[in-house]
């Protein structure tokens, strides 16, 4: 499968080609995992099974893989990529692994035991590496010859590997630095990080503030007498944090790893000003002793039976119904969108779910502030820290500023004064006096604020980073200005409310032409598609490409049926026909223009993003894209393109194959795809989908997908790439309708689809297979789409169509009907 240029290519070290990881506990095998993701060559090692095959812990770690949610792999078949061994019989093939990861248990002498045992295999090269999520680096590297000291240092991967973007790289007092450039390089572009530099101190950054985090809302939800289903309503997507808020975050992330972690803070931090309050909480040490120990057991904070959710009442003991809500004066505190406003709103007001809120964020930002120098190099670590590892939209010290710097500042002094913080610990000088206060927070276009040094800390200039045009900027690194296209600088030659066409700034190609859109969910509205057909027409003027990149996820969520709604109601389905050969124009334009084209995938690519990304002359992935024809969930059929492509390029399978293979065989696949409205787990799957290209670059991180799609256009071009030339090409026909029909009658008679879906599925069947005609009829692309026009418009007019549009209109889900 193709990827991205190795970060040998760009960077002047040697590679990372292959990987050990020694454990095959759940992270040891995840890690193993996301380095298969990448096409990484990988040995996962275990202890010897004292029974069966000797590498029986290995294996069967790399056998549950299959079976986790959310998949670890990002396809089914990548386990095999993983290569089981065993402590005692494969030492020998550590000699040619570059990165050495270890994953084993959090015990000081365990780690140690098997450094001494490893150690001597290890090549002259390697660079080893703790993947601990909290121990100290210095501690583990003194059982290390001194030799390879200097090569040593910790990695400290968050869980999931494969989704969640942060790993901490924490360096010794002897760790070379161009080997922890190195594996800067390596993570961040072969596996596709955000990588932060902590210091060596208990727990890092992520897990020092995050853990705080959690610890200080229990403190405060008890102080307000809070249940922990309010608390999670209050700290998840109104917050502006992940969904599960913070006791479902625990749960899942398990309540023994929870409890190993405050422990290193209570262990490894007796001088803290917060340490009285690091203690465990009472209900925690409670499901401990119980093995609640969350989501892998089956109860925690929460306990799931059969449909319902139910909450544990701490005074009781029992789980009872969670049943709490947000007050609705809260809500509206919590939707205002100026930060300063909302902060005010929340300290002024007396209702206990506010009091609760501004407590919770006071003692973020009164803990992130005294304790920044002893944990990390600049305040742009704390803040990418919690947006990567814990899900935030902004970081701490984001959020502050954004609130405005002096205004916050006074009011954690006043509660501080006041004996309502959690600590009498006064603010560092810095936070009050000198250049943070006079350039309104600690995120500035120089850089961010590093208080060791006394000075704002421009970003690395590591140059994997110059591969990141358009990279994610924190509040305040961007100045006055709202979007990352603006912070890259280039040129912009035409904005409107729908699109962007603009080119890259120096040193990178300006002879590409991007494109970018500007609606909710990068939908696809009818202004959109007029803006993209003169995007074609630009770039076939005065440019070598043309690059289709969003400014952030999805790469598009289909077409804008809300911007198609007053037309249909004027007219009904009819008036909508226009628009329909637009899009259809739109797809052909993309096929065949003179120059180029790419799509740059990322996130959700659904419906008629789908259709723009598999007409254009070649696509550029990042792992993580979910690419499918959808439409059926809405109760129609693909209708900008989406069938003629699947058709077409059934054919060209079939040519490509051995003589006398069937056209249905090829065919089936899509069939089955678009009916059943599958959307790809990730781009490795949307090769195998059919949607993507074995030719198709993957890249694993998603800030380096701007710059490899534009060199991909430019490759293309300086290739002497030609626009194919429009061929006719076999369909199957009435006889393939039938056999795809017989299939759906028998889903309908066991009752696994409903009537309407069957229309459905019959309606993708006779427009895949050409219509009413002979096996093997050479038919072109503009049969097809006048096929799939016609079946569109009919079943935009049958009523349980309409039913599905209006329930996903207003409910975001889809409706079986």
């Amino acid at each position: 499968m193709a990827s991205h240029p190795s970060s040998e290519q760009h960077s002047g070290t040697v590679a990372v080609r292959k990987v050990a990881v020694l454990g095959a506990g759940v992270m040891g095998a995840q890690i193993a995992a996301h380095c298969a993701n990448a096409g990484v060559a990988v040995v996962l090692y275990d202890l010897p099974a004292p029974q069966g095959p000797r590498n029986g812990i290995a294996e069967a770690a790399i056998a549950r893989l299959q079976g986790i949610k959310p998949a670890p792999l990002a396809a089914p078949g990548l386990g095999a990529r993983i290569q089981p061994a065993n402590y005692a019989e494969h030492l020998d093939l550590l000699a040619d692994c570059d990165l050495v990861i270890e994953a084993v248990a959090e015990r000081l002498e365990i780690k140690r035991e098997l450094y001494e045992k490893i150690v001597p295999a290890l090549g002259p090269h390697v660079i080893l590496a703790s993947n601990t999520s909290g121990l100290s680096i210095g501690e583990l590297a003194k059982v290390l010859p001194a030799g390879l000291r200097p090569r040593f240092c910790g990695v400290h991967f968050f869980n999931p590997p494969r989704y969640m973007h942060l790993v901490e790289l924490i360096p010794t007092a002897e760790t070379e630095a161009g080997l922890l450039d190195q594996l800067e390089t390596f993570l961040v572009s072969a596996l596709g990080k955000g990588v932060v530099r902590a210091r060596d101190t208990p727990n890092f950054v992520g897990n020092r503030i995050g853990v705080f985090g959690i610890l200080a809302a229990d403190i405060e939800a008890r102080r307000f007498g809070l249940t922990y289903d309010v608390v999670d309503e209050l700290t998840g997507k109104r917050l502006g944090r992940a969904k599960s808020g913070t006791y479902r975050t625990a749960d899942v992330v398990g309540l023994d790893t929870l409890a190993h972690v405050i422990e290193t803070l209570q262990r490894g931090l007796p001088e803290d000003p917060f340490r009285s309050h690091f203690a465990m909480p009472r209900a925690l040490s409670g499901l401990l002793e119980k093995k609640a120990l969350g989501q892998k057991s089956g109860a925690g904070f929460y306990r799931k039976e059969g449909k319902d959710i139910l909450r544990l009442d701490p005074s009781s003991g029992r789980y009872v119904p969670a049943e709490g809500r947000v007050d609705d004066e809260v809500a509206a505190i919590l939707a205002q969108r100026d930060a300063g406003a909302r902060l005010k709103a929340l300290r002024e007001s007396e209702h206990p779910q506010a009091r609760f809120v501004w407590a919770l964020l006071r003692d973020t930002f009164h803990y992130s502030a005294v304790h920044l120098a002893q944990i990390a190099n600049s305040a742009r670590d704390v803040d990418l820290a919690m947006r990567w590892g814990f899900g935030h939209e902004q970081g701490p010290f984001e959020l502050w500023q954004a609130a405005g710097w002096r205004q916050v500042a006074g009011w954690i002094a006043d509660d501080i004064r006041a004996g309502e913080a959690l600590s009498s610990q006064p603010l560092p000088e810095w936070v009050t006096k000198g250049p943070v206060p006079e350039a309104g927070g600690v995120h500035t276009t120089k850089g961010s604020w590093n208080p060791r040094l006394g000075r704002f800390e421009p970003r690395s200039a590591l140059p994997v980073y110059a591969r990141q045009i358009s990279p994610l900027r924190l509040f305040g690194e961007l100045g006055r200005s709202a979007t990352r296209v603006s912070a890259a600088g280039g040129r912009v030659l035409h904005e409107d409310e729908a699109l962007r066409l603009w080119t890259l700034p120096a040193p990178h190609p300006a002879d590409v032409l991007v494109a970018s859109f500007k609606t909710k969910m990068h939908t696809i509205s009818p202004q959109v598609t007029r803006g993209l057909l003169q995007a074609i027409e630009q770039a076939e003027a005065g440019f070598r490409g043309l690059v289709i990149w969003q400014d952030g996820q999805p790469f598009s969520a289909g077409a804008d049926l809300k911007a198609m709604l007053p037309a249909f109601q004027e007219g009904g389905p009819q008036a909508l026909e226009p628009e329909e050969r637009r899009m259809q124009e739109l797809a052909l334009r993309l096929r065949y223009a003179q120059v180029p084209t790419v799509a740059a995938l990322s996130g959700l690519t659904l419906g008629g993003g789908c259709e723009l990304a598999v007409h254009c002359a070649s696509r550029v992935a990042h792992l993580e894209t979910y690419i499918g024809l959808v439409e059926v969930g809405v109760g129609l059929v693909p209708g900008a393109g989406g069938l003629a492509y699947c058709a077409r390029r059934a054919a060209e399978q079939q040519a490509l194959a051995a003589p006398g293979a069937p056209l249905l065989h090829f065919l089936q696949k899509f069939a089955q795809a678009v009916a059943g409205a599958k959307v790809a787990g990730s781009a490795r799957e949307g090769i195998a989908l059919g949607y993507l290209r074995e030719s198709d670059p993957i890249v694993m991180n998603e800030h380096e997908l701007l710059y490899v799609a534009v060199r991909q256009a430019h490759m293309l071009a300086e290739a002497g790439w030609r626009a194919p030339v429009p061929e006719r090409f076999p369909v199957a026909g009435r006889d393939g309708i039938a056999t795809l029909t017989a299939q759906l009658v028998n889903l309908r008679e066991g009752g696994y689809i409903s009537e309407h879906d069957f229309l459905l599925g019959r309606t993708v069947a006779e427009v895949l297979c050409g219509g009413e005609v002979d096996p093997g009829t050479l038919v072109d692309e503009h049969w097809l789409l006048a096929l799939e026009r016609r079946a569109f418009l009919s079943l935009l007019a049958h009523p349980k169509s309409q039913a599905r549009i209006e329930g996903m209109m207003k409910t975001g889900k889809p409706v079986r009907n």
